[in-house]
């Protein structure tokens, strides 16, 4: 079982060598502006950019689907599909969806592997999403088996 090291610090500025992956929660129907992705924005344009496009073609636009966006010669922003809409649904259930969480998470660990990369976080889907780390921190435990992980606490 991996274990996660957990650092103080902003997930946008992974403290690690060599390449690495940052991966956030997107929703599935197209939203950017609010959580982690205003610090995502602020640093680089383009994992912002390619989501709206990529949003606009419909083209595997859906829970469980990850988009890998290059942003420095050794760093990649992850946008993982894993919340449906943005508000509560009509039963009060948050818009987090674990089962995409997971689905996403193998992509990323295949992707980590492939490209020898580190994956960094904040504590995905526990803000605006409404889920529970207790439920989120299990998932990546036993999807991202084949790199380190690093979660980020701000501050």
């Amino acid at each position: 079982m991996k274990v996660i090291t957990y650092l103080k610090g902003d997930a946008t500025t992974p403290q690690v060598k060599g390449n690495k992956i940052i991966v956030h929660i997107c929703n599935d129907i197209g939203g950017w502006g609010k959580g982690f992705v205003v610090a995502i924005s602020k640093r680089w344009a383009l994992p912002e950019k390619a989501f709206r496009e990529w949003h606009k073609s419909k083209n595997n636009f859906e829970l469980g689907q990850v988009q890998f966006v290059k942003v420095e010669d050794d760093l990649w922003v992850a946008n993982l599909i894993g919340q449906h809409k943005i508000r509560k649904d009509e039963n009060g259930n948050p818009p987090i969806r674990y089962e995409a969480v997971v689905e996403g998470m193998k992509v990323v660990n295949e992707q980590a592997k492939a490209l020898k990369a580190s994956v960094h976080m904040p504590r995905i889907g526990c803000g605006l999403a409404g889920g529970k780390w207790e439920e989120i921190e299990p998932i990546i435990n036993e999807t991202l088996t084949k790199s380190d992980v690093y979660v980020y606490d701000f501050g």
